[in-house]
């Protein structure tokens, strides 16, 4: 026998051409149109095609790009994909905080967040407070407050400095953002000018610590206002640009502002796509740093914080965050974030234990202990399918960036309206996918959990929380966060403070597989409600149906059979039922004809879930 070792994989089969590939597609698709079965068109203004070929990467010219080398596309770093695990912890009393800070770093924690909500906190001792014995140099220590930034830069800078910390090595930031509280509120505390004045002055508080960063980007915001990746990618990268662009006119140099420059990023669960959208960052940012003629090529990496998305979780079968989170937390790492929050399961409804903490630790250390994820730097790199998602993220965000620049930059475009009908526009599309459930939230507006009770169980004052503005008149519009679940949770809390709750009743005939499959289909759609589902093995007749109904003293009925069986069937049951409600499971042939009879309820694929449960609340807990 030949000795095969030194033979190429698969060597032995013989080449298909892309275009035999078609033809064998065409052919199983059986005359349906290509482009509408096969191509995902996606909310980022891209087509994404069912297979890739090495020719796809033909176009893409920075594939030559090792890791760590400009332009960062496969990562800051060259041998190492090492991130810091981040966890956040509000400042209510300095002591408690630093005690927490302290436990959490024997847990795995190797960064933390202190949330600072009240001003009055701010003072050099209490500083000195919160980070007492955390003296790590491989501890990243970042700070988050409300106002009284430059007062907390310079108690930091003074606390570091009675520490003796090797300037060099501390790590860490200010979340400093006057842009992105302007973006979310409509106006600051304070004129534009002045806030870029306080950046300044912020940054050359901490000019001798070049590993600690004091403006950010939160491009997050967009995340969490339902915006596309291309979107949050292409104003994050604006906002930076506005930094850059008046930090400079400021009197800082390029290397100075930029090497100030930190970017939050939210990431959703559209696992690829955000893949992409952080090796496309990395590549677009150091291009247009570039453009501001640095000394060295090193400060046009882009420094990014990642924190899960908030716009889709939910708080009925809350357990499901923690699925949602773990796939984010996979492609932030991958796609080679510099800093990781994932926020416990329960974090949007009631205040975190050490349970949901211990969890969410947990789901970054398993990838970088069991998985390895930080051993590897750019896993996704050569992938045909990743490696082109990245070059159309570019593309597109590079376009709308380019889009706001035009307008005069970040700040002009706010204020003409330009950003937010673009975010609008996105959401208000996003929003109709989740009440038609072409965009699916597992147990809220697919497969909920019907007997799941939580209005005992949830802090409403923590839900839907809205930026309130320093001044009274808004100076720009601000972009509008919320989540996914919002309205379908409202709907849910209602039937629960309900006097009662009301019964769907199916009323299974006729064809057997039509009836169960149309039962299971009525009962998942209803059951998004939170009403009480009541389900059939089938009757058989009518009748008999409309009186074991009229028995479960049901407040909807829904008709589950064949179409053809609706012609005869659903007149009668309607004529039988008299003033409860029937549904018909479906879209049949004769649905004008039964409309015409007064039959005005239908359920199936295309109906907007959402709408129609809006209006069965309105016609039975308001009565």
């Amino acid at each position: 026998m030949a000795d095969k070792t030194n033979q190429l994989l698969f060597s032995d089969f013989p080449k298909v051409s892309t275009q035999e590939w078609m033809d064998k597609i065409t052919a199983d698709l059986k005359g349906a149109d290509f482009e509408k079965k096969l191509v995902w068109r996606t909310n980022e203004g891209f087509n994404v095609q069912p297979f890739y070929r090495s020719e796809d990467l033909e176009s893409i010219n920075y594939l030559e790009s090792q890791p760590g080398d400009f332009p960062y596309v496969r990562g800051n770093n060259a041998k190492t994909n090492k991130w810091f695990v981040r966890q956040d912890i509000v400042v209510k009393d300095v002591k408690a905080a630093n005690e927490k800070a302290l436990t959490v770093l024997t847990k795995g924690v190797d960064s933390i967040g202190f949330v600072i909500e009240d001003k009055a906190l701010i003072s050099e001792a209490n500083i000195e407070a919160l980070l007492k014995n955390i003296i790590s140099d491989d501890v990243e220590i970042n700070f988050n407050a409300r106002c009284g930034n430059k007062q907390l830069a310079e108690a930091v800078v003074a606390v570091l400095n009675k520490m003796n910390r090797t300037h060099a090595e501390v790590k860490g930031s200010i979340d400093f953002d006057p842009i992105g509280s302007l973006t979310i509120k409509g106006s600051a505390c304070c004129s534009t000018d002045k806030a870029f004045d306080r950046a300044k002055e912020i940054a050359e508080i901490a000019k001798n610590f070049p590993q600690f960063r004091t403006v950010a980007v939160n491009a997050k915001h967009y995340n969490n206002a339902g915006a596309s990746i291309v979107q949050e990618l292409a104003f994050g990268l604006s906002m930076g640009n506005e930094y850059l662009s008046q930090l400079t006119e400021r009197g800082l140099s390029v290397n100075e502002a930029a090497g100030n420059i930190k970017f939050n990023f939210g990431i959703s669960g559209n696992y690829f796509m955000e893949i992409a959208k952080l090796r496309a960052g990395r590549l677009l940012w150091a291009k247009i740093v570039e453009a501001y003629k640095p000394t060295g090529v090193e400060v046009c990496k882009l420094h990014a914080h990642s924190e899960t998305s908030e716009w889709n979780k939910t708080i009925f079968d809350p357990n499901v965050n923690m699925l949602r989170t773990q796939t984010e937390a996979m492609s932030a790492t991958l796609g080679g974030t510099q800093s990781l929050t994932v926020q416990p399961y329960d974090a949007l409804y009631k205040e975190s234990d050490d349970i949901s903490e211990r969890i969410a630790r947990n789901q970054q250390l398993l990838l970088k202990e069991e998985s390895h994820f930080e051993k590897i730097v750019d896993p996704a790199a050569g992938s045909y399918y990743i490696e082109n998602l990245t070059h159309s993220v570019a593309e597109q965000a590079w376009a709308l960036f380019v889009e706001v620049e035009e307008k005069g930059g970040y700040l002009s475009a706010m204020k003409e309206g330009f950003i937010q009908g673009h975010v609008k526009a996105t959401a208000d599309k996003r929003r109709k996918a989740v009440a038609t459930r072409r965009e699916n939230l597992l147990g809220t507006n697919q497969f909920p959990n019907t007997g799941e009770i939580i209005s005992g169980d949830i802090d409403l004052s923590r839900l839907n929380k809205v930026e309130v503005s320093c001044e009274g008149e808004n100076e720009v519009e601000p972009i509008t966060l919320f989540r996914a679940a919002d309205e379908f949770e409202t709907l849910r809390l209602a039937t629960e403070k309900a006097a009662k709750r009301p019964k769907v009743f199916m009323l299974t005939y006729g064809n057997l597989a039509m009836r169960l499959a149309r039962s299971q289909f009525s009962g998942n759609f209803f059951g998004c409600a939170g009403y009480e589902i009541q389900d059939n093995l089938g009757f058989e007749t009518i009748e008999a149906g409309v009186e074991a109904a009229k028995a479960a003293n049901a407040d909807i009925v829904v008709l589950c059979s064949a179409d053809d069986e609706y012609t005869e069937a659903a007149p009668k049951a309607f004529e039988l039922l008299g003033d409860t409600p029937l549904v018909i499971a479906g879209a049949p042939a004769c649905a004008d004809e039964l409309k015409a009879k007064g039959i005005k309820h239908f359920v199936n694929v295309r109906s907007n879930v959402l709408e129609t449960l809006q209006g069965f609340n309105e016609m039975i807990l308001e009565k």
